[in-house]
């Protein structure tokens, strides 16, 4: 596919429509224009009869999505006008909800790198295939921002307390541990993908997808062998226990971890730790997604955004030099104002 076509191809093929993200050069990472190709294909395709099954994949040979465009949000929070960041949230956030409730079969294929917005536009999906090549993950927390696009709501699901792990440290997981922490239904071997899409313009996705499922490699996961001390160490009441209680369990894997979450935003760790456990609270993905708006609108105004996407994305020094700079100095009232009201006629009001 080519670098300088469309950056959503949309191809109908027999029973299956297309969602194909495609700018593989930038790892299919979301632009607004893109958000808002995707989702006038969608409202095309609920009303087109001749379209049964949508299927969603990315351009390219390194994976379905990388995330959003974060350069929109480092631009904007060092210009101070936030105006651009948050159309592009409403429009995002709005799509994932429309996603999870899509009136016909959405697959989505989760081959290669999936990421932030890429884990929006495919986890909220009724069928998700993860392969060999799957590497999933929240990483925000590396950014200065806690997880969103619904985020939040799947880690606040997942078995114990995997997905408070995988949302303070950022790691990618594999297929198999995707398809544990309930972000994927099944597990394909890339070498059936272009028989699979094949099939799915011209049968049942379920019966497609079921026709080629297998189990996934035991390589492809380790949070199973890692779940004793996962469980016991992220039950913590804070994220300095949590540390604490990494450090004391005598595994290298823990103490690793540890390292992992001392290296993130300090105040987008704790913000995590509390977004998880208000939207375990909560009843649907859309209350999620308004309190993830919220959440992300806040992070916006920090020192820690701009910074982690100049350290990572820009610079890539890796290098981020966080404010405050330790999990001590980030107070329970720094954290209270990621979740204030944002104002009549500014909410995003999904639930």
């Amino acid at each position: 596919m080519s670098s300088d076509a469309a950056p959503v191809l949309t191809p109908v093929e027999g029973r299956a429509a297309h969602l194909t993200l495609n700018r593989p050069r930038a790892l299919n990472s979301l632009t607004h224009t893109m958000l808002r190709s995707v989702a006038s294909a969608l409202d095309t395709w609920e009303h087109d009869p001749a379209v049964e099954t949508v299927v969603l994949d990315g351009a390219g040979e390194r994976g379905l999505c990388a995330g959003a465009d974060i350069r929109l949000f480092h631009d904007d929070a060092r210009s101070g006008d936030h105006h651009a960041s948050r159309a592009f949230l409403r429009d995002e956030y709005r799509l994932n909800s429309r996603i999870a409730h899509y009136p016909k079969p959405y697959v989505a294929v989760m081959d290669g790198i999936v990421m932030g917005g890429g884990v929006g536009l495919s986890a909220h999906g009724g069928i998700r295939v993860v392969t060999e090549r799957s590497k999933v993950a929240m990483p925000e927390v590396g950014i200065g921002l806690v997880p969103d696009v619904g985020g939040t709501y799947l880690f606040s699901r997942a078995p114990g307390r995997l997905g408070t792990h995988l949302a303070l440290t950022g790691a990618t997981i594999g297929a198999a541990d995707a398809v544990l922490c309930g972000l994927a239904d099944h597990y394909v071997p890339s070498r059936a993908l272009p028989q699979l899409l094949r099939e799915l313009a011209e049968s049942d996705p379920r019966e497609a997808v079921a026709r080629h499922a297998e189990q996934p490699p035991r390589e492809s996961g380790t949070l199973v062998e890692q779940r004793d001390w996962i469980d016991a160490c992220y039950a913590a009441a804070t994220v300095e226990e949590i540390v604490e209680r990494l450090l004391a369990t005598g595994e290298i894997a823990a103490k690793e971890t540890a390292d992992t979450i001392l290296s993130r935003s300090p105040m987008a760790v704790k913000a995590t730790l509390e977004s998880l456990r208000r939207a375990a609270r909560l009843d649907t993905l859309e209350q999620a997604l308004d309190q993830e708006y919220r959440v992300i609108c806040a992070a916006l105004h920090t020192h820690d955004l701009p910074e982690g996407i100049r350290a990572q994305i820009i610079d890539k020094d890796r290098d981020p030099h966080w404010s405050p700079a330790t999990l001590p100095e980030v107070t329970a009232a720094d954290v209270e104002r990621y979740f204030a009201p944002l104002g009549e006629g500014h909410e995003l009001g999904l639930g």
